[in-house]
C-alpha cells in the first residue's frame, strides 16, 4: 500500500496541519511506503517571495522530522524537484471539466474571503491530483475540508483510465473524524490564510499570548455554560491533554465555577507541554542543515523512480509515446 501526503511551505506550520495531516500521516509509517512531499509549486499561489518560500521549505522539513518522520523508511521530497508533476497535471488538465473545479469549496471559500483568485488557486485540486497519481497512491490522509480535493481526484483519474485505458490508481481519503478539522483562535477553520492559527513551534511567550486572547462571552466564572463542548479552548484542550483532564476541565466549565483565564492557562501549559518533544529534536536537526538537505535530494531521487514509470504509462495510453 503506498500512502501520500504533503503540505505546502506557506508560513509557520500550525496545529491544526499537525492533527489534521502530519500526525494521520506519521502514524501511518507502520502500514504500508508512505511518500511526503513538501508543496511549493502550490505555494505559488499565495506567497510570491522567493527567499520566504526556500526558507519555508526547509522549515517545513524540519518540522515533519521533528515530529516523527523517519526518511530512512519513507520518502520526503521537494514537489517541485519531480518537475514530472508538471507534465502529468497538463494531461489532467485536457480532461477535467471547468465545472468540476467551479464546485471546489476550497476556491469558493477563498475567494469570499478577499484572497485574489488566480489560475493557480483555481487549478489547485489539478495539481493536486497530479501530486498524487504520480506515485501510484492508494491512500491520502487529510483533514475533512481536504476530502473533497480527494474525491475530485478520484473523478479525474476515473476519467482519464476511462479515455485511455486502465492507466492510473485511484486512491481513497483516509480521514480521522475526531481531528479532521480543527478549530482556528477565532473559531473558524484553522488556517494560515485566515490568520487564526497556533504554530507547533511559535515562540513561548508570543504563543502565550495568542492563547490568552482568544476571545470569549462575557459570562462570569460562575455562570454554568451547557455549551462548554462548543467552547473553542475545550476543543483545543482535548488535543493536546490527556483525556481525562480535558473532560474535567469541560465538566467544570459547564457546571460552573471554572473562569475562562483559568481555561486558557490550562491549555496553553498543556499545548507547551505536548510539543516539547518535538521542539527539542527540531533544534537538533536545526543545527545540522547539510543533513536535511542531504534528506530531501536522496527523497527527490527516490520519488522521480516512481513518477517517471507512471508518466511513462501516461504517455503510452494517451498516444504522447
Amino acid at each position: 500500500m503506498r500512502i501520500l501526503t504533503g503540505i505546502q511551505p506557506s508560513g509557520q506550520l500550525h496545529i491544526g496541519n499537525y492533527f489534521g495531516a502530519i500526525k494521520p500521516a506519521v502514524d501511518l509509517q507502520s502500514r504500508g511506503d508512505c511518500t511526503y512531499f513538501i508543496a511549493d509549486y502550490h505555494s505559488m499561489t499565495s506567497l510570491t517571495e522567493a527567499e520566504a518560500r526556500r526558507k519555508n521549505t526547509i522549515d517545513v522539513a524540519l518540522d515533519w522530522l521533528a515530529c516523527g518522520l523517519d526518511p530512512k523508511k519513507n520518502v520526503l521530497f521537494r514537489q517541485s524537484d519531480v518537475p514530472e508533476v508538471c507534465e502529468l497535471m497538463w494531461m489532467l488538465g485536457t480532461l477535467t471539466p471547468m465545472g468540476l473545479l467551479e464546485r471546489a469549496h476550497s476556491y469558493k471559500d477563498k475567494i469570499a474571503k478577499g484572497i485574489s483568485p488566480n489560475f493557480g488557486l483555481f487549478a489547485y485540486p489539478v495539481l493536486m491530483a497530479a501530486d498524487i497519481l504520480l506515485y501510484d497512491s492508494n491512500v491520502v490522509p487529510v483533514g475533512r475540508d481536504q476530502k473533497q480535493h480527494v474525491e475530485m481526484t478520484r473523478d479525474i483519474a476515473i476519467k482519464f483510465n476511462h479515455t485511455y485505458g486502465e492507466t492510473l490508481v485511484v486512491p481513497e481519503p483516509e480521514i480521522r473524524d475526531e481531528t479532521a478539522v480543527v478549530p482556528g483562535l477565532d473559531g473558524q477553520k484553522m488556517s494560515k490564510s485566515y490568520g487564526n492559527t497556533l504554530e507547533i513551534f511559535g515562540e513561548e511567550k508570543a504563543t502565550r499570548k495568542k492563547i490568552m486572547g482568544i476571545v470569549m462571552d462575557s459570562r462570569t466564572p460562575a455562570e454554568p455554560k451547557p455549551d462548554a463542548g462548543k467552547n473553542i479552548a475545550i476543543q483545543l484542550l482535548k488535543l493536546v491533554a490527556p483525556a481525562e483532564i480535558a473532560g474535567d476541565h469541560e465538566n467544570r466549565l459547564r457546571a460552573g465555577g471554572l473562569g475562562y483565564g483559568d481555561l486558557k492557562k490550562a491549555l496553553f501549559e498543556h499545548y507547551w507541554d505536548f510539543f516539547a518533544p518535538y521542539r527539542a529534536k527540531r533544534a537538533e536537526l536545526a543545527a545540522n542543515p547539510d543533513y536535511v538537505h542531504d534528506v530531501l535530494r536522496d527523497g527527490a531521487a527516490r520519488a522521480r523512480g516512481v513518477a517517471s514509470d507512471v508518466l511513462r504509462r501516461a504517455r503510452r495510453a494517451s498516444g504522447l509515446a
